[in-house]
């Protein structure tokens, strides 16, 4: 089978959710990939390790930056002219808003977010998460090709190392595409962010204020992590959206995520469960994030919080 893998950048910089909707692409079949823009085509080497065999370079003047619209027509354009078993893309928003525009363009359904995939001669059996992540369900897709993002973090990347040539494509786009195109950009400071942070120290209502957020910022500078926080407390004004763990904030993935004071709605829990470890300090030790946590501390997090910095500057040279 062949598989086309919508690949996911910014101006070139290559979305880390890319290579793992490439390692589940690998398990079905001989992987292709598209680029859109010219910015992306210094990414070949990236995905032929791997194993991306054929890189598919889309260019057109739309195509400078990032819009669904025109990365979606141009899409469906290639997917037309290659006819692949099935086409892959990342389960994040910019994935599953441009398999959509793909979706109905061919008049094809997808499958958003999916876990597991199972390939066959006839209908597909799949397992996507449904309801912000709260639940799985087991489907199955039958399309001439089909249409399918991979949920983030579902599917661990891994090099599989490959020759890829390329193969230049030019879309045909109507100019009434640039109506939804990214025009300009504030960028962040520099550092790891919280998506990307191996270490999170999230603070929720418990912390109590604004400034109670302190000892939580010094803690994650000590361990090179980064702050984020629950919905009630950017709903209390205490800290920015940008701060946010949940559903409708960020997904995160650390090697550990500190839960302080936060109860765990399962909105917040959608956005944390990726997470390999999570420590929850909290005085309810029947809390939602106590009862789902690795580890837990039942106690007052303004104490709980300044005693693992004194340790951790103690156990420093």
């Amino acid at each position: 089978m062949n598989v086309l893998v919508i690949v996911e950048h910014d101006r070139g910089t290559l979305s880390p959710a890319t290579l793992e909707a490439v390692a589940a692409a690998r398990q079905i079949g001989s992987v292709h990939a598209a680029t859109m823009g010219t910015a992306a085509d210094a990414l070949v080497e990236q995905l032929a390790a791997h194993g991306v065999s054929v890189v598919h370079q889309v260019h057109h003047d739309l195509l400078g930056d990032y819009g669904p619209e025109a990365w979606g027509e141009a899409a469906a354009q290639l997917i037309s002219s290659l006819s692949p078993d099935a086409v892959v893309a990342t389960g994040t928003d910019r994935g599953n808003e441009v398999l959509a525009h793909i979706g109905a363009i061919l008049d094809a359904p997808m499958v958003a977010n999916c876990t597991e995939i199972e390939a066959a001669d006839g209908p597909w059996r799949l397992v996507r998460t449904r309801w912000g992540g709260s639940l799985l369900e087991r489907c199955e897709l039958t399309a001439t090709i089909k249409l399918l993002t991979v949920a983030h973090h579902a599917v661990e990347a891994s090099e599989a190392p490959a020759s890829a040539r390329t193969v230049g494509f030019s879309p045909v786009l109507d100019p009434s595409l640039a109506r939804s195109i990214v025009v300009d950009r504030v960028e962040r400071a520099a550092g790891v962010t919280l998506a990307t942070a191996p270490v999170v120290i999230g603070g929720g209502r418990g912390v109590g204020s604004p400034e109670g957020f302190a000892p939580l910022e010094e803690l994650a500078g000590l361990l090179g992590g980064v702050v984020g926080c629950s919905r009630a407390v950017t709903n209390n004004g205490w800290r920015n959206h940008t701060d946010q763990v949940g559903q409708t904030g960020t997904r995160i993935a650390p090697d550990i995520y500190f839960a302080c004071g936060i109860s765990g709605a399962i909105q917040h829990w959608v956005g944390a469960m990726a997470s390999k470890k999570i420590l929850a300090i909290n005085t309810d030790s029947e809390a939602n994030m106590v009862t789902r946590a690795d580890y837990a501390v039942i106690g007052d997090l303004h104490k709980v919080v300044p005693a693992i910095v004194a340790e951790v500057r103690r156990r420093r040279p």
